[in-house]
Parts: structure tokens; C-alpha cells; sequence
């Protein structure tokens, strides 16, 4: 496991680019999301963490429809535009990760040596829903990737990956910062 770290080491700096990019609405953010996420699935499989590493296979498509998606729907100085969700439609979607979560956590508890599947699962279903509302440009991704990573911060610490504890403690102040920004941003539009 010593082994992975110089690959984590790269998966935080790319990860710090990618989220930095996407706080400014930057379509350059997708091409360092698409290599971290190849990294951080070969790191979270190491580690037994596997609904965090199949995320990362989920991530990678997605990030695919996003870079399609954003392009759509720019500013013509290049920003993507950002829009709010209907709250009916936002408690639909939870609802929804509220399941994905308890059937992809019970699988992995009685299917694999998964380490806190529960846990490990909660981080996974709230970043597929978080995902894919920031590629259909929602400013309510924000409130969940800032509830990712409170979660995302004990497991990682917990499982020694300090390095990425550190990342998502950075990412929870850029997914504030974010919010804040895309807020202001479709105030404006």
C-alpha cells in the first residue's frame, strides 16, 4: 500500500486543479478530472474501498457527458452557465441517493470484504448525484459535495489515506467557495 502514494500524491494535485477549475466555470477542468479519477480508482481498490473505486468508473463517463453538456450552454466569455434546481425535483433526486446508497452499501457488506461499507457507500450515492447535477450545471451540487466531504474526510483518515483526508478537507472549503461563486453567478444571469 506504501506503493500508492507517490499515485495519490498525483491524483491530489490533479484533483485540486480540477475542482479549482470548476469553481470557475472553466471547461479545462474535465481533462485533469478524467486522469484523476483513473489514479483514484486504482487507489481506492487497493484499499478496499469499492464502491469509491467503481465511483470512479461512474466518474469517468461523466465527466465525458459533462464536457458535452457545458459545452452546450457557455457564456461567450467561455463560462459555463449556471442553473438552480426545482426543489420538488432536488428532494426526488435525494430520495433516489438514499436508496442507491443503502442497496450498493448491503451489497458490498455481504458480497465483499468491502472496508465501512456503509460509510464508504454514503460517499459514493451522494457523489453520483452530486456529479451529475454539476454536469447538468446545478448550483445544488455544491450542497452535496460539501456533505461528500465532511463524510469523505473521516474515511479516508480512518483508512490512512492522509494525503486524500487532507484533499477532500480542501475540496469541503472549495465546495463552500463554489457555492458561494455559481450563487453569485446566477444572480447575475
Amino acid at each position: 500500500m506504501l506503493g500508492s502514494r507517490p499515485i495519490e500524491y498525483a491524483a491530489v494535485v490533479l484533483g485540486l486543479i480540477n475542482v479549482t477549475l470548476i469553481i470557475r466555470r472553466s471547461m479545462w477542468n474535465y481533462p485533469f478530472g478524467i486522469v484523476m479519477v483513473l489514479l483514484y480508482a486504482k487507489i481506492f481498490f487497493d484499499y478496499q474501498l469499492y464502491s469509491d473505486a467503481l465511483l470512479q468508473v461512474y466518474y469517468f463517463f461523466i465527466q465525458i457527458y459533462g464536457v458535452w453538456y457545458w459545452l452546450q450552454f457557455r457564456q461567450n466569455d467561455g463560462k459555463v452557465i449556471v442553473v438552480p434546481l426545482p426543489q420538488r425535483q432536488y428532494l426526488v433526486y435525494l430520495l433516489t441517493a438514499v436508496i442507491g446508497w443503502l442497496a450498493i452499501s448491503t451489497l458490498m457488506a455481504r458480497l465483499t470484504d468491502a472496508s465501512f461499507p456503509y460509510w464508504d457507500g454514503a460517499v459514493a450515492a451522494l457523489s453520483v448525484l452530486a456529479q451529475f447535477l454539476l454536469s447538468r450545471r446545478h448550483i445544488e451540487s455544491w450542497y452535496l459535495w460539501i456533505a461528500v466531504d465532511v463524510l469523505a474526510i473521516g474515511l479516508f483518515w480512518v483508512k490512512d489515506l492522509t494525503p486524500t483526508a487532507a484533499l477532500y478537507g480542501v475540496f469541503l472549503g472549495l465546495a463552500i467557495l463554489g457555492l458561494f461563486q455559481w450563487r453569485a453567478a446566477a444572480k447575475q444571469a
